[in-house]
């Protein structure tokens, strides 16, 4: 009766493999104990840096929908208690390990995190003094040694449809909203 019934119910879109995989990876905002497309403002609908790596800032319906539906990212998991986590590398005195480490938004909050294309030498270590990174939501220079995190792949922002599109990174912004 549940899955005839309920709002959050939809039959799989089977079209192709994509289309499948995108719709397992939604996440709905509405719904019961959600919102209502009708009483959403627009700072619910809007990207927030709490969505890095874990809801893509892409990939969401046009029309009324907008922002209350969205995708998971690549590299997005729930943890135990339901929470979006996203993985890092662990970096240690200014190497990057091989060592990953889910994290939530709340943890995230915490640590300096570098972009997953800082330039390293062969043994892991960042090439350059100061590092871009980011901590509690603001981008800024941080010494290598005060880096705590760092992205693990450039595409971990976006989810497995907008991934798909070439050289996302330059294309214009309407285009790859078009998807």
């Amino acid at each position: 009766e549940f899955f005839g019934s309920s709002q959050l119910s939809q039959f799989m879109d089977q079209n192709n493999p994509l289309s499948e995989i995108t719709h397992k990876r939604r996440i709905s905002a509405l719904g019961p104990g959600g919102l209502t497309r009708e009483r959403a403002g627009f700072e619910v609908r809007d990207v927030h840096p709490t969505h890095y790596g874990r809801v893509c800032p892409i990939e969401t319906p046009e029309g009324p929908n907008i922002g209350l539906i969205n995708s998971l990212s690549v590299y997005a998991q729930t943890n135990e208690y339901g929470f979006l986590e996203t993985p890092y590398r662990r970096v240690r005195d200014g190497v990057v390990t091989d060592e990953i480490n889910y994290l939530s938004a709340i943890e995230e909050g915490n640590f300096v995190i570098a972009q997953a294309n800082s330039n390293l030498d062969d043994e892991g270590r960042f090439v350059e003094d100061l590092v871009t990174c980011r901590s509690k939501g603001e981008s800024s220079l941080f010494s290598r040694d005060q880096v705590d995190y760092m992205d693990v792949s450039t595409q971990q922002v976006v989810s497995v449809g907008a991934s798909l599109i070439p050289f996302l990174e330059h294309d214009d912004a309407n285009r790859a909203l078009m998807g």
